[in-house]
C-alpha cells in the first residue's frame, strides 16, 4: 500500500487532478532512525527551548518563523541570537531560507552554502 500526495499540476488533457503514489516500504523502521527532521514552528521566545532541545538531541529543524517575525520583530531578533549562540557553541548549524524558515543541525550535519561553481 503507498501513500497518496495531491498534485495540483492538472495534466494537458485536463482529467482531473493527479496523484502522484508513494511507496510506503520500510517507513516502519524510522523508528530506529539516528536522525530525525522535525518541523516546527516559533510562536513565542519560550519555543526556543523546545527547538534547542531537538537540535541537542540531534534532530535537524526546519523551524518556520513567519507567524513571530509578523507579530514582533524584536522577539524573534532576541530568538534568533539565542538558537544561534546554542547552536553554535554546540558546533552546530543554522542557516536561513527564504524569509520564513530556519534550519537549524546538530553537530553530525553541516549546512552547505556553497554557490553552483557551473557555468
Amino acid at each position: 500500500m503507498g501513500i497518496k500526495i495531491f498534485d495540483k499540476r492538472q495534466n494537458d488533457r485536463d482529467e482531473g487532478d493527479v496523484y502522484v503514489e508513494v511507496d510506503s516500504m520500510g517507513l516502519d523502521g524510522r523508528k530506529n532512525a539516528s536522525t530525525t527532521i522535525r518541523v516546527e514552528k516559533l510562536n513565542t521566545f519560550d519555543d526556543t527551548e523546545r527547538v534547542l532541545r531537538a537540535v541537542r538531541n540531534g534532530d535537524i529543524v526546519f523551524l518556520k518563523i513567519k507567524s513571530l517575525r509578523d507579530k514582533d520583530i524584536g522577539e524573534l531578533k532576541r530568538c534568533v541570537e539565542r538558537m544561534k549562540k546554542s547552536v553554535m557553541a554546540n558546533n552546530g548549524d543554522i542557516v536561513g531560507v527564504e524569509q520564513d524558515w530556519l534550519i537549524l543541525t546538530p553537530i553530525s550535519i553541516a549546512v552547505d552554502r556553497g554557490a553552483s561553481t557551473a557555468q
